[in-house]
């Protein structure tokens, strides 16, 4: 019995790793820093793939589970991109949290340094 609960915690412990997607953001000169938080963050991997709470996640899933809060107009969005992310992709990803009825959507970006 422990050895099944042993395999299964490491089982799970290697899927987390799985959906952690790694961004390398670009850079914005002329960036504004938000110093609230936002509600929720989505994020594109270079490759294209989705992610909301580490979770992959398609562009309806993003309506769906934005309609589904309290109050969508008052809910805070931060697409965080890759900066080799393709333009349709993004978006995509923007069009899908407006049709959510989302009005206040941030991206994220790495601080230029000069």
């Amino acid at each position: 019995m422990f050895f099944l609960l042993a395999a299964f915690m490491l089982v799970s412990l290697s899927m987390t790793q799985l959906h952690r997607v790694p961004v390398s953001l670009p850079d914005a000169s002329t960036g504004i820093p938000d110093t609230s938080s936002p509600t929720t963050v989505i994020a594109i991997d270079a490759n294209g793939l989705i992610t909301l709470d580490q979770r992959i996640i398609t562009l309806s899933e993003i309506t769906t589970y934005l309609k589904e809060c309290k109050e969508p107009k008052k809910s805070r969005v931060l697409i965080s991109a890759d900066a080799e992310a393709r333009h349709k992709q993004v978006l995509g990803v923007l069009n899908s949290i407006r049709e959510a009825g989302v009005e206040k959507v941030s991206f994220e970006s790495a601080k230029n340094h000069p």
